[in-house]
């Protein structure tokens, strides 16, 4: 169809029947750049866990028309979370039984992916992070600088100990992100940010339902990604710290890193081919 074709429909108008001017005009509109253009899903997804009393104010902070659905996933809450969702308009899936922060997670990407998601952000709705950032994040990922943003909670160190990370909490974090950037070729500033944003791609390839149910779901997924070759980065999120903010205690943080330099030596050894991991198998092997 050519634009030499346009007074031949306007002759139809009074020869023909309206089914056949449309027969012209059609072909002609679908020849038009990127009139048939898919608008990308944006999808966020929020693990919770008796996030009643922050719920909305998380919501509030999201700017308006970056994401097209919030996903909330009840991990078998005790307040009126799911009431309070449900209120909200979001869409709301609940657990029968507690199943952990990484069962959480699963869920939530499961059910993204199955809504037709483009992009996912993961934003925790207990208002620890700033939720105001997810469309600097999908921003990155549309054009393709990164397949898997981290948010930074760590600009400079007077900055996260004024904010309210304890002192215990930021040298952990400083000495096991040491560790992992140099044991996993990455230069990230905070491996243990809850603020993540994904290519569907990267959800679609990882097979993190052969991750553990609890906190080093974490630690294991970004693993995966470096061994399937993503490319990781992160950008600074404010971070708060106050009671109603969900934060791990001290014992169970030492667990936390001590599993998490198991997930680096399972890298490794799959990385030689020592020892073959699932964690590290493709879907498709990994059934």
């Amino acid at each position: 169809m050519s634009v030499d074709d346009v007074p031949r429909a306007c002759d139809l108008v009074a020869t023909e029947s309206a089914d056949g001017l449309l027969a012209v005009l059609n072909p002609l509109l679908a020849s038009v750049p990127n009139s048939g253009s898919k608008k990308p899903r944006v999808i966020a997804v929020m693990p919770a866990y008796n996030a009643e009393s922050t719920l909305e104010r998380t919501l509030n902070d999201i700017p308006q028309g970056s994401v097209d659905e919030v996903i909330l996933v009840d991990d078998c809450s005790k307040d009126g979370t799911v009431e309070l969702a449900r209120k909200l308009g979001l869409t709301v899936v609940t657990h029968e039984r507690n199943t952990g922060y990484g069962g959480n997670q699963k869920t939530c990407y499961e059910t993204a992916l199955a809504h037709g998601a483009d992009y996912v952000v993961m934003v925790h709705p207990d208002f620890q992070y700033d939720s105001r950032v997810i469309d600097v994040a999908v921003k990155i990922l549309q054009l393709g600088i990164l397949d898997f943003v981290m948010g930074c909670r760590i600009r400079t160190r007077h900055e996260t100990l004024a904010g309210g990370m304890p002192v215990w909490k930021y040298v952990a974090n400083r000495a096991l992100t040491f560790i992992e950037n140099v044991l996993l070729g990455q230069n990230l500033g905070d491996f243990h940010s809850g603020f993540r944003a994904y290519r569907r791609e990267v959800l679609e390839t990882i097979p993190f339902q052969n991750n553990s149910n609890d906190f080093v779901f974490d630690s294991q997924f970004l693993a995966q990604a470096v061994h399937f070759g993503f490319k990781i980065g992160d950008i600074p999120v404010p971070v708060r710290y106050f009671d109603e903010a969900s934060s791990i205690s001290f014992r169970r943080s030492m667990t936390y890193g001590t599993a998490t330099l198991g997930v680096l030596g399972t890298y490794w050894l799959n990385r030689l081919k020592l020892k073959r991991s699932k964690l590290f198998a493709a879907k498709a092997e990994g059934r």
